[in-house]
């Protein structure tokens, strides 16, 4: 996906998150917190779209913040995370490269926040760049990129415990990354989960239908009845969550994948509705059940 498309993705899904009010009643956008562990918290935007969910440890290390949502809520962002801890953010950790989780990349930068993300996700900045004002791409700032990368994983030892940060391949993405609070049994799934929600599989930024399940496989196997689950959208997620999620995934692929093993076309697959089971707990307005539906049959067919 190019950034101008994904300015065009971070349109619709502030539509799909934002309530129906009049001018008169627009909803204040502000950050509500939950302390998951001690010192570990969850952030989610409360009014309307934010971006994704974001994590955050504090402690006598400083703050480590995991996504950062969109430019404009910067502000908001850091006025939330100051009633968490008055020490500053001392690492950023990107899970992937959209918009709605880097937006405040450069902002946080100016203000001493070091970025951390895969390897591949600095690449993807520099060869297609950001959305500028008009939704051309142009140059990402320096200030954006990650300044510390990793291929596979890398561990930090910070604020009494550890977080290890590893890479899931061909996912969400081509460079996500799930962050792992062992000691505080919390995992930060990033876009690799959409809680209850049928998920965005960015085909054109390396994402891939298999590779989405077996990160979300790998994300499982660490989890027992007790892990808490931060998604990329979507409420505080549980083991059972995402099994579900899996669940619904690997049948919902499998019945397209018989449609088009069959020799269907894709008209005659949306025709046939064969995610009609999932419509009333899954759809929404970004990924509604027919988008799924296509996802599913290009993942197969390209």
């Amino acid at each position: 996906m190019s950034f101008k498309s994904t300015l065009v993705v971070l349109s619709a899904l502030a539509a799909a998150f934002v309530p129906m009010s009049s001018p008169a009643q627009e909803p204040e956008l502000s950050f509500k917190s939950t302390e998951l562990a001690p010192g570990r918290f969850m952030l989610e935007g409360v009014g309307g779209f934010t971006g994704g969910n974001l994590g955050v440890s504090t402690g006598e290390d400083g703050v480590v913040l995991i996504d950062d949502g969109l430019p404009p809520l910067t502000d908001k962002l850091l006025a939330a995370i100051g009633g968490l801890s008055s020490e500053p953010i001392a690492f950023l950790i990107n899970t992937h490269v959209h918009g709605d989780h880097i937006g405040g990349n450069a902002a946080l930068a100016h203000k001493g926040a070091t970025i951390v993300a895969h390897d591949r996700l600095r690449a993807r900045l520099l060869a297609v760049g950001m959305p500028g004002a008009d939704g051309e791409n142009v140059p990402a700032p320096e200030d954006a990129l990650p300044v510390v990368t990793f291929s596979d994983s890398v561990t930090f030892y910070l604020n009494g415990r550890s977080a290890h940060v590893f890479h899931v391949d061909y996912a969400h993405t081509d460079g996500d990354a799930v962050i792992h609070f062992s000691d505080d049994n919390v995992i930060h799934a990033g876009d690799v989960l959409f809680n209850h929600l049928f998920p965005f599989i960015d085909l054109d930024s390396g994402g891939s239908v298999d590779g989405f399940l077996a990160a979300q496989k790998r994300v499982l196997a660490l989890c027992d009845d007790e892990t808490k689950i931060i998604p990329g959208h979507g409420s505080l997620a549980s083991k059972a969550d995402l099994a579900a999620a899996i669940a619904m995934l690997e049948d919902a692929q499998g019945r397209v994948r018989a449609l088009v093993g069959a020799g269907k076309s894709e008209e005659e697959i949306l025709a046939a509705n064969p995610l009609a089971d999932y419509h009333d707990g899954w759809n929404w307005d970004f990924i509604t059940t027919e988008r799924m539906t296509r996802t599913l049959i290009r993942d197969l067919t390209e």
